[in-house]
C-alpha cells in the first residue's frame, strides 16, 4: 500500500475534490497545513467548514491553540500515529495540504543532525535584537532556498538554519535534500493557469471578508496577544495592522490578496522540488476528468499495485 498526498497552491481547489471523492472510496483526511492546526482561526486558514467535515472526516485540524508551540517534527509524530490508526480501522487516509515542510516530514523524515549550540543561538538572537533584520539578511545571503520557505517573522527556524550553516558550513536545505524520498508516498500536485489562479485566490479572500474574518481576528485579538507566530498568517497579520491603524480596511485587503497570490508562487516553487509528483492542471481539463484521474491514483495506491 502507498499513501497519496495532495497537495497544490492555495486556492487551487483541494479540498473541494476530495470531498467528492472521500465518501465514494471510504477515505479520511489528513491535514498537511501548518495554519489548520490552530484553533479559533477558521476563516483565514480556509478550513474545511463543520458540514463539509461531516461529509469526510478531516485530523490534524484545531489541534492547538494559537499561543502553543508546534513544529514539523511533532507534525509527523502525530500524522503518522492517525495514519496507522485509520489504516487499523481499515479506512484509508489521504494527506491533503499545502505546507512543504509538513510534506517534508512525511516524505523524508526529519534532519537533526547537527546538535543545538546554546551559546551561538544566544549571540544570533542577540545581534537581532541589535540590529532587526539581520539575520533574515544573513540567510538569504547563506541559504536562498531556506530564505524562500521560513517566514520572515519565524525567528526560531532561521536561527537553526543559520546554526546548520555556521557550525558545518552546509546548508540545512542541502542537508536535508540529501534525505531519500520514501517510496511509501505519491504526491499530487494539483495546479491551475496562474491567472485563473489568482482570480481564485482575490475571490475567495472577499468571500473569507464576507463571511467574517475581520470579526474572527477581533476574536482573536481579544484573547491573545498579537505578537504569536500563529497570527503572522496572511490574512490576520494585515488586519492586526488594519487595527493598529498602519494602513485603512481597503489596503488590508489588498495586502491579502497580494501576500497570497506571492505565497501561491513559493508553494509551486517549492512542490516542484518534487521531481516524482504527478501534476494535474485543473484549468486544461474538466473536473469530471480530474476526478477520475484522482480516483484512479488513490484505488491503485490502496491497493499496492
Amino acid at each position: 500500500m502507498k499513501y497519496i498526498i495532495v497537495s497544490g497552491p492555495t486556492a487551487v481547489g483541494k479540498t473541494d475534490l476530495i470531498l467528492d471523492l472521500g465518501q465514494k472510496l471510504n477515505m479520511q483526511v489528513i491535514s498537511v497545513d501548518s495554519r489548520q492546526i490552530y484553533k479559533y482561526m477558521d476563516i483565514g486558514t480556509a478550513k474545511p467548514t463543520k458540514e463539509e467535515q461531516k461529509l469526510i472526516k478531516h485530523h490534524m485540524i484545531d489541534i492547538i491553540n494559537p499561543d502553543q508551540y508546534y513544529n514539523a517534527f511533532q507534525y509527523r509524530q502525530d500524522a503518522l500515529k492517525v495514519k496507522n490508526n485509520l489504516i487499523k480501522e481499515s479506512i484509508y487516509p489521504v494527506f491533503v495540504g499545502g505546507t512543504g515542510l509538513y510534506i517534508d516530514a512525511l516524505v523524508r523524515g526529519m534532519f537533526e543532525g547537527v546538535a543545538r549550540d546554546e551559546n551561538l543561538r544566544k549571540e544570533l538572537s542577540e545581534l537581532e535584537k541589535k540590529e532587526p533584520g539581520i539575520l533574515r539578511t544573513m540567510l538569504e545571503k547563506y541559504d536562498p532556498e531556506s530564505a524562500s520557505r521560513i517566514h520572515p517573522a519565524d525567528i526560531k527556524r532561521t536561527i537553526r538554519a543559520l546554526e546548520v550553516f555556521l557550525k558545518t558550513g552546509k546548508r540545512i536545505s542541502q542537508l536535508q535534500n540529501q534525505k531519500s524520498l520514501s517510496n511509501d508516498y505519491i504526491i499530487i500536485v494539483l495546479n491551475r493557469n496562474r491567472d485563473e489562479l489568482h482570480e481564485r485566490i482575490n475571490k475567495r479572500v472577499d468571500v473569507m471578508i464576507k463571511n467574517g474574518l475581520i470579526e474572527e481576528v477581533k476574536y482573536l485579538l481579544n484573547n491573545y496577544p498579537e505578537d504569536l507566530n500563529a497570527f503572522q498568517t496572511i490574512g490576520y497579520k494585515e488586519l492586526i495592522l488594519y487595527f493598529k491603524g498602519k494602513y485603512d480596511l481597503k489596503t488590508a485587503i489588498h495586502l491579502i490578496k497580494r501576500n497570497t497570490r506571492r505565497f501561491a508562487r513559493r508553494q509551486i516553487i517549492w512542490l516542484r522540488r518534487y521531481k516524482n509528483a504527478k501534476w494535474i492542471n485543473l484549468s486544461e481539463i474538466s473536473r469530471k476528468e480530474s476526478l477520475k484521474f484522482l480516483e484512479k491514483i488513490i484505488i491503485e495506491a490502496r491497493e499496492g499495485e
